[in-house]
């Protein structure tokens, strides 16, 4: 168990709610494509770092600022000597190493991680200094795709490479760590340092007539559903679901996309293109807000 576990981010939410609601530009796709999969590769990740068996704190996902500099790790590992952290990219694809920079084939240059890899260390260690911590820090870039190759690779620098990733959980599971509740402190302060990140930003912008309404399914994000007795079915992968759960989940998409809007039995009803009743929207509704006002002025909240 993670000391800190991964969410997904209320920015990747969002924009998989636009990618199944929105009419996308190529650009806007490849944005939220490359988000899902980064994310996936964070969890791959996780997977294998769940089964260390030395004594650590697993730290996923922090975002930290320090010296008003913000800075972000995808994985963060306290043992007893060492804090080890590590920046996981999901590339795919074929990739070259030239002149101290990443490129594509076509020489196209691409962000350097291990420039991404020297600014965090950096900034890591002073924001342990500046609280009085002063252990040693080691950082990695793995590449945990077993699609991914880098041609002229670089020896001495550190790299994780797909086909190394067995050797790192054997180095990691065999560090000597006794960890005291000095670790814990520093542990509890980076959790506590952790901030939370808009979730708007780098969104494209949008608007409610812009978006498609309609209950969608929780499997396979398709609009294609119909009501059957106390259950929602999907008529493209069958999935069924409980009508009060589904229409309680399509309520919080509309409510993450416009936080300031008033939640309505006619605004539901509208967003759910009408595949629910109104009366039983109202008594859902009824279950799961406060129910501010009467008659027509009626609105539901979570205060």
């Amino acid at each position: 168990m993670p000391f800190k576990a991964r969410t997904v981010p209320g920015k990747l939410i969002i924009l998989r709610i636009l990618n199944k609601r929105m009419d996308q530009t190529v650009d806007e796709k490849k944005y939220y494509l490359y988000q899902e999969k980064g994310f996936e590769g964070e969890v791959q990740f996780d997977l294998l770092t769940a089964k260390i068996q030395s004594e650590c704190y697993i730290l996923n996902d922090l975002l930290l600022n320090v010296n008003n500099t913000t800075f972000q790790l995808d994985t963060t590992i306290i043992f007893q000597k060492k804090i080890s952290f590590f920046e996981v990219k999901n590339y795919e694809g074929d990739y070259c190493f030239r002149n101290g920079r990443f490129e594509t084939l076509a020489e196209k240059e691409i962000k350097n991680p291990l420039d991404q890899l020297r600014r965090s260390k950096s900034l890591l260690r002073q924001l342990l200094q500046k609280h009085g911590y002063n252990l040693p820090i080691e950082g990695y870039v793995v590449f945990i795709n077993p699609r991914f190759t880098l041609y002229q690779a670089p020896v001495n620098e550190p790299i994780i490479y797909p086909t190394q990733l067995d050797t790192l959980m054997e180095n990691l599971n065999a560090q000597p760590s006794k960890l005291t509740t000095q670790h814990k402190k520093i542990a509890e302060k980076l959790v506590s340092l952790h901030q939370t990140e808009s979730q708007y930003s780098q969104v494209p912008t949008f608007k409610y007539s812009q978006l498609k309404k309609g209950m969608t399914c929780k499997v396979c994000n398709s609009f294609s559903m119909f009501i059957q007795g106390k259950k929602i079915v999907c008529g493209d992968c069958g999935f069924e679901e409980f009508v009060e759960p589904a229409v309680m989940r399509n309520v919080e998409e509309l409510k993450l996309l416009f936080p300031s809007l008033k939640i309505t039995t006619n605004v539901i009803y509208e967003w759910c293109m009408g595949a629910v009743s109104k009366k039983t929207l109202s008594r859902i509704l009824a279950r799961n807000f406060n129910k501010v006002g009467v008659r027509q002025w009626t609105f539901y909240d979570n205060e």
